[in-house]
């Protein structure tokens, strides 16, 4: 009976089944202890991103303003900023830099109101926030963060 050696060092490079599945427990321990820590990161990466878009366009409303001498109103809304409401006179746009208006992380536009609720001499500007309603307690705005 003859040995072959080719097979024996296929044999020995190998991982048995054993091996493999011990490696995928070692994966899933260390993923269940790293991948909660990561969890909500996401999450407030959004929220960092959406206070930045309102404090941006907060400076694009106020170019509109110096521009116009007034800032838009509610029924021209964001939408003026980027083209001319018909009764903007000086008006130096569109003030978004692509033209387009930005939606906030979470894929909603954002809520503009002239006069404002909160700012009766200015504007409000908020973002319905994760839960995607307005008022739910989450709302990211211009009136809070001007607080803080």
């Amino acid at each position: 009976m003859m040995f072959d050696h080719r097979n024996k060092r296929v044999f020995q490079k190998a991982f048995t089944l054993i091996e493999l599945l011990l490696v995928l427990v070692i994966l899933a321990v260390l993923a269940s202890l790293v991948v909660p820590r990561f969890a909500g990161r996401g999450e407030k990466a959004r929220i960092t991103a959406a206070k930045a878009d309102i404090a941006s366009i907060g400076l694009l409303l106020n170019t509109f303003e110096i521009d116009c001498g007034r800032y838009p109103s509610t029924p021209e809304g964001l939408q003026a900023l980027v083209e001319a409401p018909a009764s903007a006179k000086n008006w130096q746009g569109p003030y978004f830099e692509n033209g387009k208006m930005p939606i906030d992380p979470w894929g909603k536009p954002y809520v503009y109101r002239c006069p404002g609720q909160h700012n009766a001499t200015g504007y409000d500007l908020s973002s319905c926030g994760p839960d995607m309603q307005e008022g739910g307690g989450d709302d990211i705005d211009n009136w809070t963060q001007a607080q803080q």
